[in-house]
């Protein structure tokens, strides 16, 4: 199975070199390659908030 970049513990990171490190934040993953095992037990949905972000205000046109 390839990545799952929607769960919650999937992690990833760009190191100074510009080299992108992926990881499992509950060590599920296959080593190498990376990936996440077919049918997880630990798979969570990423929750999408937008706590944090903010909108600009909207302009009259």
């Amino acid at each position: 199975m390839a990545v799952r970049p929607d769960c919650r513990h999937y992690s990833t990171r760009t190191v100074s070199s510009g080299e992108v490190v992926e990881r499992c934040r509950v060590d599920a993953n296959e080593k190498v390659p990376f990936a996440c095992p077919e049918g997880c037990l630990f798979f969570e949905p990423r929750a999408v908030s937008d706590a944090g972000w903010h909108q600009a205000p909207k302009r009259d046109e």
